[in-house]
């Protein structure tokens, strides 16, 4: 298994994605999330478990898309729990971040919402 940068804090993990993606590392982008978690994509469903998301990411990425760096909100942590989230550059919705400290001190991904668009009125 590859070795890989890990997020020392909660906010590193986009600066990582991004990177990762951009490389189009599917299992690198995988990483970033614990075994069991959880990602509200795509649309309308939840992608469950590393392995899961690793096989979406491999699909998403062989389209080369090319992902830019977005400036972070504030993170909100309360103890090995954090928040984190950024605004989209379109103004539209918003992405967000639920990562967990693990035993080491570094962050995973627990919960991952990447693109929250309300709902119409």
């Amino acid at each position: 298994m590859q070795k890989y940068e890990k997020a020392e804090r909660p906010e590193d993990i986009t600066r990582l994605f991004v990177e990762r993606s951009n490389a189009g590392d599917a299992a690198g982008v995988a990483a970033l999330y614990e075994e069991d978690a959880v990602m509200a994509y795509p649309p309308g469903r939840l992608t469950v478990g590393r392995d899961a998301i690793r096989d979406l990411w491999e699909k998403v990425l062989a389209n080369r898309p090319r992902f830019e760096p977005e400036p972070p909100l504030p993170t909100l942590i309360s103890g090995d729990i954090a928040l984190t989230s950024t605004p989209p550059r379109d103004g539209a919705g918003a992405r967000a971040q639920v990562v967990r400290r693990q035993p080491d001190g570094t962050w995973l991904r627990v919960l991952d919402q990447p693109e929250f668009v309300p709902p119409a009125r």
